[in-house]
């Protein structure tokens, strides 16, 4: 059973969803991208919006290069991503 504060951010990552991706369909490389900048904007996890897409990654058309975009973009973005994320 998730507790109060997990469905609050469920729901604004649903939000967030529906406004950057609309339907899984439209679940592209681009509206990815700007799925995981709104989540990030907001203070969600981005690694969380994630696997909460992942969820639904059967109806999503081109999931694998929409999940290795955003990997890339997560790895970007975030200190949890690839070993070592920062350049020299």
């Amino acid at each position: 059973m998730a507790n109060t504060n997990d469905l609050t951010i469920q729901r604004k990552i649903e939000n967030i969803f529906n406004n950057t991706c609309g339907t899984w369909q439209n679940c592209t490389e681009s509206s990815i991208q700007s799925f995981l900048e709104q989540c990030q904007e907001h203070n969600i996890d981005s690694q969380y919006c994630m696997s909460w897409v992942e969820q639904h990654k059967a109806q999503i058309p081109d999931w694998s290069t929409v999940s290795k975009v955003s990997l890339d973009w997560v790895n970007e973005h975030t200190s949890t991503g690839s070993p070592i994320s920062f350049t020299e």
